[in-house]
């Protein structure tokens, strides 16, 4: 279920209140840069901003209804006035484009906001996903639009890595930051990895079966991700492609484009999701080893129910630091061209037999 305004609201009381002042004096940015490391956020939180500026009956303190037309298109994506550009293909660069023909490049989604709107409101939206991944010819082509961009429309660039971006391009946005101290795991169909890791580590010590067996654990949930990724891509396109079903081949076309796209990057996002659990499944439990209470530490849920917090210290500091250091290679084996089943069996055999 996606986060709505309340969620935002409760979570970063001063970021919003300060863009409802802005909307209420109508002094709301014509551009947002959208920093988080949080991809839900990411993802949530732009339809939210951009009901701010289109909402049909905002609320007395200008907060978006959520319940009219504009709101409800917005959330799901069918807003007719609303251009998105995100990475398409396997490099996951945003190319400038050689025309605005060119479909998924800067050019392109320039040349959309100086063609007539479709809806009542006058708005139009725009939202580039991933904006570090433009390649500096594509920022430095933005330029223009972000300095004179075209009445009643709204940029929303969002990244977990600003610094990607030429200063020029962030100065020309109102930067909001979303920050956590903690990384949220909501990986689907995951509940039993932190299971298979307890065991991993406090189970197979000395034992080719129980090694073998968590390997193939985690080694089977790596290979279900493409499908994950799927599923989840076209929970998200379901609503969108039946308003779609009326459109021209080429359209069609280019929603399958975008599909084809979205689903490389939900995979990446899931697969550094996994490999980021089971670091920080070993990173916390040499915490607990080092004597940091259980409720101190930042992502508890990653324990199964039942875990006795003074395992870690009857296991050893020293050999829940060596595990640690084996999951750190684990994460650089997978984040270069090694192949995934050779570099989690050896993680799971030197968890078991080098600790």
């Amino acid at each position: 279920m996606s986060l709505d305004w309340n969620f935002f609201e409760q979570r970063f009381p001063l970021e919003i209140s300060s863009l409802k002042n802005a909307r209420s004096a109508g002094r709301l940015a014509h551009a947002f840069l959208l920093c988080s490391t949080n991809t839900e956020y990411r993802t949530d939180f732009p339809p939210l901003l951009a009901s701010l500026a289109a909402c049909m009956y905002p609320g007395k303190d200008f907060s978006p209804c959520g319940e009219c037309e504009v709101c409800h298109e917005l959330r799901n994506g069918t807003f007719p006035d609303l251009v998105t550009l995100a990475p398409s293909s396997v490099s996951r660069i945003i190319p400038v484009g050689e025309s605005e023909d060119e479909i998924d490049t800067m050019r392109w989604f320039e040349a959309q906001f100086y063609l007539s709107g479709m809806t009542d409101s006058g708005w139009k939206i725009g939202l580039i996903h991933e904006a570090d991944r433009l390649n500096e010819q594509a920022q430095n082509a933005f330029l223009k639009t972000l300095e004179e961009p075209p009445p009643k429309c709204m940029f929303i660039l969002t990244t977990p890595n600003p610094s990607e971006l030429l200063p020029t391009i962030r100065s020309r946005c109102q930067t909001i930051h979303f920050t956590d101290n903690r990384c949220v795991y909501r990986l689907p169909d995951a509940e039993h990895l932190p299971d298979v890791l307890r065991k991993l580590l406090f189970e197979a010590q000395g034992s080719l079966i129980a090694a073998e067996d968590c390997a193939t654990a985690l080694i089977d949930y790596a290979g279900s991700l493409n499908d994950l990724a799927k599923k989840t891509v076209a929970a998200k396109w379901a609503q969108r492609l039946e308003a779609a079903s009326n459109l021209e081949s080429a359209g069609k076309t280019l929603i399958e484009k975008r599909i084809r796209g979205e689903e490389s990057c939900e995979y990446k996002r899931l697969r550094d999701l996994f490999l980021s659990m089971i670091h920080a499944f070993f990173a916390q439990t040499a915490l607990l080893a080092s004597g940091i209470p259980m409720e101190q530490i930042p992502n508890p849920e990653l324990f199964p129910a039942g875990f006795d917090p003074d395992a870690p210290k009857q296991f050893g500091e020293d050999r829940i630091y060596r595990c640690l250091g084996y999951a750190e290679d684990l994460l650089r084996a997978m984040r270069t061209n090694a192949d995934d089943q050779l570099a989690i069996r050896s993680f799971c055999l030197k968890t078991a037999f080098k600790s």
